[in-house]
């Protein structure tokens, strides 16, 4: 079987493609208004007619909540908590700001509908719920004509009867989410958006996959989610909200798979693509979070826990307002793209500075498949330089260290305001930007090493691959950790558990692969955000909460602990990719040596598979590969290792 992981950007389609030998990588730019189109033709572009196992990394649902291109949805809920999403948390996004822009609900009001089927907080019946009453909001819900429907009623994570009820009174060619299946836990806010972003981009993950799968067929096609395991594309499509990170996670999970084979696994990563750049912490292993968020709407599924922020290789460096220099969020995208690409682009980006300051080669860009051309990068920065009354070799670099520093503080916020110091994880950086910018990063972190994985412009890609099949499952059972028993704990996550595995079986897992690990959301009595922490004893979790809460919070207080949230995590191990270098031949020699703007020395060139493997070069020097350039300042040292990976050291 071959196996293909592919992972779909806002500039470039990445592609990995391993035979059980060799892998080999391809990249196409992606087609926003169709992403099927760039995989069909990468995927004709690498000869590959079938016979295929394909994973892939969607942005469908991500952008449809960005560009707010959500369906015409109607949301059901109990009488009186029709507002409820519209009221939100109070939260201002700017807290000084005296005349706050009226922001629009996420459901508008005529489309919010009230019922009965009320619960306590203790699961008893407040209020029931009659058929007659399920065909009158039906009726309600014909005259609407939306294309779909999210239920969410109070405590409905308690006992889901009423949900259930209000879905078979609904027409069967609607797409219709409940609360009780998509997010089963405590706090409706969080509940009700979880539910209604699934049903609002749904229709067009649904749409999507489906044709992607026509296309593909009979080759099987899995979905990356955005806890880091992939989910069979046909069950993806009734889970829109659980792939908002689809493409990140797959990064996050190559890095780790990477950081274990060179016996580094405390990263701190960063994944620099063309449009947006995302930051993570591993620590020894990737992280989830449950506070996460897309746009405006927080996002209470599990996914990996990163910070994600408008600064790529496409983002368009303008001077602003004030009269400063500014870069992103704006992105030139993938269409038309950087001046250098030369599809009509005219504004300056991070691309096409790095290029006039010649740290892309034109004719080595993707492995010399694609020339850029350095006059329109030359032309976009000279028209910003003239607004400075700079040269363009000076607005160029001004224009990657704003971009820098914008990274820079990205990461500061996954480590130093969490209480961690940089200095103890190698930075790790991937995308096809990221080689370009480590170096400066690293060194202002005051980080001492990094790493450039082997296929680092299609890292997103790899770990489509190595990614485990898998589930993330929860449900609230708030009670006093005192008042609970080992036994009576296991008994709750083996009915979770059994859920999951039930669900891997049937789309062809072997029981005997399934993995799990349980956990549960701890707090102190009286507060109102948790930690997870992992479970084997009661008497241990505790003690590991208390641990966890020093740590992230600099103290620990004397008070009951208490239990919110039971959580199961199952897998399958993906796909064994084996990554190492070729060794045989002699030390290589470097393309060219070349002056760069800013630098004194000249520099040398290199291919990646040229260096010989265990050799330290120092810097400064370009690194070339077939996805992305790696950038050697200065002071810095590279050593190519026999996973194929460089590895960085500050020497000076």
């Amino acid at each position: 079987m071959v196996f293909l992981g592919v992972d779909t950007g806002g500039t470039f389609t990445d592609f990995v493609c391993y035979d059980g030998v060799s892998l080999r990588t391809h990249k196409v730019l992606s087609t926003p208004q169709a992403p099927e189109q760039a995989i069909l033709a990468g995927i004709a572009a690498m000869g590959l007619e079938g016979g295929f196992y394909l994973v892939h990394g969607s942005t469908v649902a991500t952008n449809a909540v960005l560009e707010g291109k959500g369906v015409r949805t109607v949301y059901v809920t109990n009488q009186g908590l029709g507002d409820v999403l519209a009221i939100g948390r109070q939260a201002r996004r700017e807290l000084y700001d005296l005349q706050p822009r009226a922001e629009n609900p996420p459901v508008p009001a005529e489309l919010c509908l009230e019922t009965g089927g009320r619960l306590a907080a203790d699961g008893s019946v407040v209020e029931g719920l009659s058929d007659e009453q399920c065909r009158v909001l039906a009726a309600r819900v014909a005259q609407l004509a939306p294309q779909a429907v999210a239920i969410n009623l109070l405590f409905s994570f308690l006992d889901d009867r009423f949900e259930r009820q209000i879905e078979r009174h609904l027409p069967q060619e609607l797409f219709v989410s409940r609360s009780s299946d998509i997010l089963p836990e405590q706090r409706e806010y969080e509940r009700g958006i979880a539910t209604w972003l699934n049903a609002w981009v749904g229709p067009r993950v649904e749409g999507y996959v489906r044709r992607l799968q026509q296309a593909l067929h009979p080759a099987p096609v899995h979905v990356m989610q955005s806890s880091g395991v992939t989910i069979r594309a046909d069950k993806a499509a009734r889970r829109a909200v659980n792939l908002l990170l689809s493409g990140p996670a797959g990064g996050l999970m190559a890095a780790q798979r990477i950081g274990e084979a060179v016996g580094r696994p405390r990263l701190l990563s960063f994944d620099m693509g063309g449009t947006s750049t995302d930051v993570a912490l591993i620590d020894g292993r990737v992280g989830l979070t449950t506070e996460g968020s897309i746009g405006p709407y927080p996002v209470a599924v599990p996914m990996v826990d990163m910070h994600t922020i408008g600064a790529g290789g496409g983002s368009l460096a303008r001077i602003d307002e004030g009269g400063m220099l500014a870069v992103g969020p704006e992105s030139a995208g993938a269409d038309p793209g950087p001046a250098c690409y030369g599809r009509g682009g005219r504004l300056p980006t991070v691309t096409d500075a790095n290029l006039v300051l010649g740290r892309l080669r034109p004719a080595a860009f993707l492995g010399g498949s694609m020339r850029l051309d350095a006059g329109a990068a030359h032309d976009a920065i000279a028209g910003l330089a003239a607004q400075m009354n700079l040269e363009p070799e000076q607005a160029a670099q001004g224009v990657i260290d704003v971009a820098n520093e914008h990274m820079v503080q990205a990461l500061r916020v996954i480590s130093v305001q969490r209480g961690i110091d940089p200095a103890a994880f190698t930075l790790t950086a991937f995308g096809g930007a990221g080689g370009l910018h480590v170096c400066a990063l690293a060194e202002a972190l005051n980080m001492q090493q990094a790493l450039v994985p082997a296929h680092a412009g299609v890292l997103s890609a790899l770990g489509m691959l190595v990614a485990a099949r898998g589930r993330q499952l929860s449900h609230t059972v708030r009670a006093l950790l005192r008042d609970c028993d080992d036994g009576q704990l296991l008994r709750w996550f083996d009915q979770l558990s059994a859920q999951g595995k039930a669900e891997l079986i049937e789309e062809g897992v072997d029981e005997t692969a399934i993995q799990h690990n349980f956990s549960m959301d701890l707090r102190y009595l009286g507060q109102s955000y948790t930690l997870n922490v992992p479970f084997r004893m009661i008497r241990q979790a505790v003690s590991d909460f208390h641990n966890a809460h020093q740590q992230r919070f600099g103290h620990r207080l004397n008070a009951e602990v208490e239990l919110l949230n039971l959580r199961v995590a199952l897998s399958a191990g993906g796909c064994n990719v084996a990554l190492q270098a070729d060794t045989q031949g002699g030390f290589g020699a470097p393309l060219e040596r070349c002056m760069l703007a800013g630098v004194t020395a000249p520099a040398e060139v290199w291919r990646r598979g040229d260096l010989k493997v265990g050799v330290a070069v120092e810097g400064p020097l370009l690194v070339i590969d077939t996805a992305a350039t790696t950038w050697v300042a200065p002071g810095w040292a590279a050593t190519r290792d026999a996973s194929d990976c460089l590895l960085l050291q500050r020497v000076c």
